[in-house]
C-alpha cells in the first residue's frame, strides 16, 4: 500500500529589510516608552526640580494641594523629638492669635519668626501687633530682615535696628537673603552682608543667624559663612530629614494652622526644647 507522503509547507524566512522594519518598531516603541516614563517623572516631580534650579521664594504665593499636606504631615510625624516653629508676615493678613497654639492638633508651637523689614525703607505692616502678640502668647520669637541685593547694606541695617528691639530670651535676629544681585558681583555681595551682619551684632550682642534656601547656601554661602548658623528653606519631597549643619529647616510655605486663614511656612527646630533655649538671646 502506498504510503501517504506528508505535505511540507514551506516557511518563510523574513528577508532583512523585514528585519531591519521589526528592529526599528522595537526601537520607536522603546524611545516612545521612555519618553512616557520620562515624561511621568517631571511632571510628579516638577515642583523639585523647579527648586533645585532656582530657589523659590516662600513669601510668593503658591498654591497648596493634598500631595502637599500629606507630606507636611508625615515630615511632622517623624519629627515628634524635635520643635516646631511658624514665620509669618503682613502677607498671612490678620491672624487671630487666640487660636494660634498647635500644628496636627497636638504638637504644640514653640516659636514664631516675623519679618519686620525689607531693603533699606520697607517695615512690615503687621510687624508690631505681631510681634507683640506673639510674644503675649508665651511663644518664643524672632525678627527677619528681607535682604534687597541691590541696595545699601548699612541702610538696611540701620533699618532693622531702628524697628526691632530684641530682649533676654528672643530668638536672634535673622538675616533673610534669597535672590542674587542684578547690578554686583557676587563678592561684593557677601561684603555687604557681612557688614549687614556686623552692625546688627554689634548693636544685639548676639551672632545673627541666615535665613537661605539650600542651593544657594550651597552655592554661595557656606564656605564664607561657615560660622553662622543657618535656617535652610528646602521644600523637596525627597528630603525627610535635617542637615547636620542647618539649624532651622523651613520645609514647606503651605502649612494650615488654625487662626491664621493664609498658607503659613513651618519649620523645624533641629534639636530639642532645652537646646531651642540655648539659641535665645541671654
Amino acid at each position: 500500500m502506498p504510503t501517504k507522503r506528508k505535505s511540507t509547507r514551506s516557511r518563510r524566512i523574513p528577508s532583512k529589510s523585514q528585519s531591519k522594519n521589526n528592529l526599528l518598531i522595537k526601537k520607536i516603541g522603546l524611545v516612545i516608552f521612555f519618553f512616557i516614563l520620562v515624561s511621568y517623572i517631571i511632571y510628579h516631580f516638577r515642583e523639585d526640580i523647579a527648586y533645585y534650579f532656582s530657589f523659590k521664594s516662600p513669601h510668593a504665593e503658591f498654591h497648596s494641594s493634598a500631595d502637599t499636606h500629606k507630606r507636611t504631615n508625615q515630615l511632622i510625624g517623624l519629627h515628634t523629638d524635635k520643635r516646631f516653629g511658624i514665620d509669618i508676615s503682613e502677607y498671612q493678613g490678620k491672624i487671630d492669635w487666640a487660636k494660634v497654639d498647635t500644628l496636627k492638633k497636638n504638637i504644640p508651637i514653640d516659636f514664631v519668626l516675623i519679618r519686620a523689614t525689607a531693603g533699606k525703607d520697607k517695615v512690615d505692616k503687621k510687624f508690631m501687633n505681631n510681634f507683640e502678640k506673639a510674644k503675649g502668647k508665651g511663644f518664643l520669637t524672632g525678627a527677619y530682615h528681607y535682604y534687597r541685593p541691590n541696595e545699601n547694606s548699612r541702610q538696611q541695617a540701620h533699618l532693622f535696628i531702628k524697628t526691632v528691639q530684641l530682649t533676654t530670651g528672643d530668638l536672634p535676629p535673622v538675616l533673610d537673603i534669597e535672590n542674587i544681585p542684578k547690578t554686583q558681583p557676587m563678592d561684593s555681595l557677601k561684603i555687604g552682608l557681612k557688614r549687614w551682619l556686623n552692625l546688627v551684632e554689634n548693636h544685639y550682642g548676639v551672632k545673627p543667624i541666615i535665613y537661605t534656601g539650600e542651593n544657594y547656601y550651597n552655592n554661595h554661602l557656606k564656605n564664607d559663612f561657615y560660622d553662622y548658623d543657618f535656617w535652610i528653606a528646602n521644600y523637596s519631597k525627597i528630603s525627610s530629614k535635617l542637615d547636620s549643619d542647618w539649624l532651622f529647616w523651613q520645609f514647606t510655605e503651605n502649612g494650615q494652622v488654625y487662626g491664621i486663614n493664609h498658607d503659613v511656612d513651618i519649620n523645624i527646630f533641629n534639636g530639642n526644647r532645652r537646646q531651642l533655649k540655648n539659641v535665645l538671646i541671654d
